[in-house]
């Protein structure tokens, strides 16, 4: 099933609106139909609007709502993802498979081995294109949320956008002790925050870890072998996934409400979530 993101703002009673370049999308490349059967989301409520092509008009798909399943497919803890600038296009990479496992928002660093540099435009570029790719790889592993792709920060700047997490990570080659990282990881808990750094394909700096170790990150190590940095990422965020599906916290299915016409409209009810 095909699944879309609306405005909260066009989720009104029953009838649910999608525009922009989903629209486009929805008519021109997938071909869809009267009456076929799509998900959306409003990307804060944490619902999926189940509903039916209606018609579409005025480049706007109008939808019908069908009934309002409240299963979260959201990780039980909010992740931001700091991930140094990658070689090539290894960060379109990273984003989209980083969306997919879950992770609540992504903050490219421009650390001290980082290979790549960018200007101001293209950084603005690059910027727009990774957050296409979230929304795209949000829509294909059905999120309830698009995760937000940040400015490049340098690394002084990432550890203070960090501040804020209960949890804060650093996988580095030199640390040991997996048994301390595996309590670490079991020691997570439904509702907290991690903050992920990951360095460049040179790793990062000595400074860079002492900088991290004395703004409260703690070193892990993520085993025995070297991981290219577009693996390591994946594989916090694989533990943080197994994690909350081992203790039974992410439900298989979820509750639907049937949508009648007497029901308290879902844009209301999204709007109280709100």
């Amino acid at each position: 099933m095909q699944h879309f993101f609306a405005d909260p703002s066009d989720i009104i009673d029953h009838d649910i609106y999608i525009r922009g370049e989903d629209y486009n999308h929805i008519k021109n490349v997938l071909r869809m139909k009267q009456g076929e059967v799509i998900s959306v989301s409003d990307g804060v409520s944490g619902n999926e609007y189940r509903c039916h092509i209606e018609d579409f008009a005025d480049e706007t798909v109008h939808c019908r709502l069908d009934f309002i399943k409240e299963a979260d497919t959201e990780l039980p803890v909010n992740v931001c993802l700091f991930q140094s600038l990658p070689k090539g296009d290894k960060m379109e990479l990273v984003i989209q498979k980083a969306v997919e496992l879950g992770v609540t928002e992504i903050v490219p660093v421009a650390s001290k081995r980082c290979v790549t540099r960018l200007d101001a435009k293209r950084a603005k570029s690059r910027v727009e294109r990774w957050n296409s790719i979230s929304e795209a790889a949000a829509k294909q592993s059905a999120r309830r949320m698009i995760p937000a792709v940040h400015d490049v920060m340098d690394f002084k700047e990432a550890l203070r956008y960090a501040e804020k997490a209960d949890i804060r990570l650093i996988p580095y080659e030199l640390a040991e002790d997996f048994g301390k990282t595996r309590q670490i990881i079991d020691s997570i808990s439904d509702g907290q925050s991690v903050a992920i750094f990951i360095g460049p394909e040179g790793g990062f700096a000595e400074e860079e870890i002492e900088e991290a170790k004395d703004s409260g990150v703690t070193p892990v190590t993520l085993g025995r072998r070297i991981l290219r940095t577009e693996t390591a990422a994946l594989v916090v965020l694989s533990w943080l996934v197994y994690k909350s599906e081992e203790s039974g916290r992410l439900p298989e299915t979820g509750s639907a409400r049937f949508a009648s016409e007497n029901d308290e409209s879902p844009g209301h009810m999204a709007g109280e979530q709100r």
